[in-house]
């Protein structure tokens, strides 16, 4: 588990990696790390498609307000599950530095094209065309279900400082070290609850992995969270 306000994260290894059934079970003890924050004013908010469960789980715990904040990874076109950055809702960006060594700007501007016109269709589809809620002077808690790259994370991070959000927490299942030291310096604070020896990907701390589709996001949201508080 590493719990980190401000600082580099604190790695407590065990001889066992923590495995979750699934993102449900994971955001449950996710939850569990986050009592704190029980009947405060904060505001879950959570990046689709894998983080809603997630997220849904720790919102229902703190008894908090629940909402997505729809950020997407630019990828490779000859490899769509690797990325060189991500673009939030409203636009913060965040793009490795040596990008436009792997790829001509003229290409890069149309990846970003494409992923702006996927968030708004996602805006509208899974969160109804509803706006975000206001963020100003809140503690905002950020929830996926891991950190790989971390792209989707700091775009979100970006985002929440652009509207003003008066703390930013990061709460994930599971994340690499290396990503986890850099989130920490843009948050003001980490949750993590496994950092792997060997790291490969968020899908290794999960006995049923799958990608999430939209209807199974609308899904969750009708059965599993208060959709008031969306």
């Amino acid at each position: 588990m590493v719990v980190d306000e401000g600082q580099y994260p604190i790695e407590l290894h065990r001889d066992d990696t923590m495995i979750f059934r699934d993102r449900k079970d994971a955001g449950e003890k996710l939850a569990r790390e986050l009592e704190k924050y029980i009947d405060e004013d904060v505001l879950v908010l959570a990046i689709p498609r894998g983080g809603v469960e997630v997220g849904c789980k720790v919102a229902e715990h703190l008894h908090a307000p629940f909402s997505l904040v729809v950020t997407r990874k630019l990828p490779f076109p000859d490899n769509p599950e690797a990325g060189f950055g991500a673009i939030a809702e409203d636009g913060s960006a965040f793009v490795l530095k040596d990008a436009a060594k792997w790829l001509p700007q003229e290409q890069i501007d149309r990846i970003v094209k494409d992923q702006s016109e996927e968030i708004l269709r996602r805006i509208q589809v899974l969160r109804e065309g509803r706006p975000l809620p206001d963020m100003a002077g809140r503690t905002v808690i950020l929830v996926d279900d891991g950190l790989a790259m971390g792209s989707t994370m700091r775009a979100s991070i970006m985002l929440c400082k652009k509207t003003g959000a008066g703390k930013i927490v990061v709460a994930v299942p599971v994340a690499g070290r290396e990503v986890a030291e850099d989130i920490s310096k843009m948050a003001d604070e980490l949750v993590v609850l496994e950092i792997p020896v060997h790291f490969m990907a968020v899908a290794q701390v999960y006995i049923n992995w799958y990608d999430v589709s939209d209807a199974e996001v609308l899904e969750i949201l009708e059965k599993g969270c208060n959709t008031n508080k969306r």
